[in-house]
């Protein structure tokens, strides 16, 4: 049986040998890698039974002492660990309504606009761009039209312009890093929005257009999008180094990012001839 969770776990199991716990090998081929199911549930301190059905997601009421104990066997960091809980809780689903389009409040937009010179944006639940400063969209999709993000059916989406879009590819000097971040940060949006058909249908369109977010998509990755220093080869300023910073907004799961340079470094100057050449080309 097929589950989030099952798959989760089952990931989290091929990290691990029965060396890495202390465990000693039953000796032969394994045909998987990593624990076998039984051996978790030694170390957990449950039965065989009991652990393959909470693999099967057909434990839902399992206690915070499993939890804790399966966390432990499978050295979760502090994001895996609150994936797990995520994941063997779902919340009851309800009836769906065909949900609106997201909308940015009024105060928000003032806000990344007053940031001037400094690129920032607002993302959506499921990383659909909702508004974005001149700035931003003069680093990350200059290629775009900018008034992209204010029609809910053209709204560019961080994790497709990262996977689908030759000009984000070639942004990211450290491509690799940033597009399993992102695969991470879907994994933890996955857990906390259960079968949600917007969510489903990026994922498949990703899955079948990028055979590198298939393969991390199916090693479940989990992550939380943070702070984060990355570096940028722009079409028209070159390379630069800018510090990202997420804020999360109450109530709504919208995030806004923020890109910033280090004072008096050549980023910032890059940044600034970026801000003069994109008022001059506006």
């Amino acid at each position: 049986m097929y589950t989030d969770l099952g798959e989760f776990l089952r990931s989290r199991r091929a990290r691990l040998q029965p060396e890495d716990a202390g465990l000693s090998s039953y000796g032969g081929r394994r045909r998987v890698p990593g624990l076998r199911r039984e051996e978790l549930a030694q170390l957990a301190g449950v039965s065989a039974g009991y652990y393959t059905r909470l693999e099967q997601g057909l434990s839902p009421n399992a206690s915070d002492a499993v939890l804790d104990a399966v966390a432990r066997v499978l050295r979760l960091d502090d994001d895996e660990r609150s994936h797990l809980y995520t994941l063997a809780r779902p919340k009851p689903t309800s009836r769906r309504r065909t949900p609106k389009p997201e909308q940015v409040r009024p105060g928000v937009l003032v806000m990344i606009e007053s940031f001037g010179d400094v690129p920032a944006l607002v993302m959506g639940r499921f990383l659909d761009v909702l508004a974005w400063n001149p700035m931003a969209h003069a680093l990350l999709a200059g290629h775009l039209d900018p008034t992209a993000p204010s029609r809910p059916s053209d709204r560019p989406n961080i994790a497709r312009l990262l996977f689908l879009d030759p000009h984000l590819r070639e942004l990211y000097v450290e491509w690799p890093q940033k597009a399993r971040a992102t695969v991470a940060d879907l994994r933890l949006i996955a857990g906390r929005y259960p079968g949600e058909p917007e969510l489903s249908r990026l994922v498949g369109d990703l899955t079948l257009g990028s055979p590198e977010f298939a393969k991390l998509w199916s090693g479940h990755p989990v992550g939380d999008c943070g702070g984060a220093t990355r570096t940028y080869q722009h079409p028209l300023v070159g390379r630069m180094e800018l510090i990202t910073e997420l804020l999360v907004l109450p109530d709504d799961g919208q995030r806004v990012a923020i890109f910033n340079a280090e004072p008096g470094s050549r980023s910032e100057a890059a940044l600034q001839l970026l801000a003069g050449e994109w008022s001059a080309d506006e």
